[in-house]
């Protein structure tokens, strides 16, 4: 894919290239990843599409504490921990991946929840009651892919958890138009609108895995997904769960 020079977000000047790396550092019981350069969360093909993407294409880093990613983790683990990876999904778009659809949870992690929905959604959207929590192993990757409209509605927001990642958004009908969004752990990410309905989105693989010059190498990683209620599935009657980043 053709890439032009790419423009930060909030800012007019190009990113100077550079080779950077995430280095490990342990830290509160989790892996904690510094960025040697400072990069800016979201970064595009040109100043238009940041700036019409502002609003739809949101990263939150440090959303998360390292005990309220502690909290997350230490409560999936079990249930995913039962699963196997798999390799083929039913719409072909993960690869090495384990999921599962949770209605119940801790009060703690309840709280962790509420202000993901406070901080994405709007007060007159409905949610989808199952938290869509999907795992992928270090190798584990997610194809590009649109979300169907019939399994969830104009937002979705994810939790990353343990592996920091590089989500890719690319126009459906203008290949040239993309953004890349740096998800750390701890950080919450925000699609809607245009971003979720015109862009692909998609994961990507260990070995290409980079935000611009930096490299950003990828580990098991968990995603806690929240969606809002697609407008013509009525509530009670969620339909087959999408592919979710």
């Amino acid at each position: 894919m053709e890439k032009p020079q790419p423009m930060a977000l909030g800012g007019g000047v190009p990113q100077s290239p550079r080779r950077c790396h995430y280095p490990a550092m342990a830290g509160s019981g989790r892996l904690v990843l510094r960025a040697l350069a400072g990069p800016a969360w979201v970064r595009g093909s040109d100043p238009g599409v940041l700036s019409r993407l502002r609003d739809e294409a949101v990263v939150r880093p440090g959303f998360l504490s390292a005990a309220e990613e502690e909290t997350l983790s230490r409560e999936l683990e079990p249930e995913l921990r039962r699963r196997r990876y798999e390799y083929d999904h039913w719409d072909a778009a993960i690869h090495g991946f384990r999921e599962t659809e949770k209605s119940r949870w801790s009060e703690a992690s309840r709280a962790i929840l509420q202000r993901v929905r406070a901080a994405a959604f709007g007060p007159d959207q409905a949610l989808l009651s199952p938290v869509h929590v999907l795992d992928l192993e270090p190798r584990g990757y997610i194809k590009p892919h649109v979300d169907s409209v019939k399994f969830c509605g104009a937002t979705i927001a994810g939790l990353s958890l343990l592996s920091p990642s590089v989500m890719r958004l690319v126009h459906a009908q203008e290949p040239r138009e993309w953004l890349e969004l740096l998800l750390e752990p701890g950080s919450l990410y925000i699609l809607r609108g245009s971003a979720r309905y015109d862009f692909s989105h998609e994961i990507l693989r260990d070995e290409e895995s980079f935000f611009g010059e930096q490299r950003v190498p990828r580990g098991r990683r968990i995603s806690v997904i929240c969606r809002s209620l697609p407008e013509e599935v009525g509530p009670g009657r969620p339909g087959q769960p999408p592919t979710a980043c």
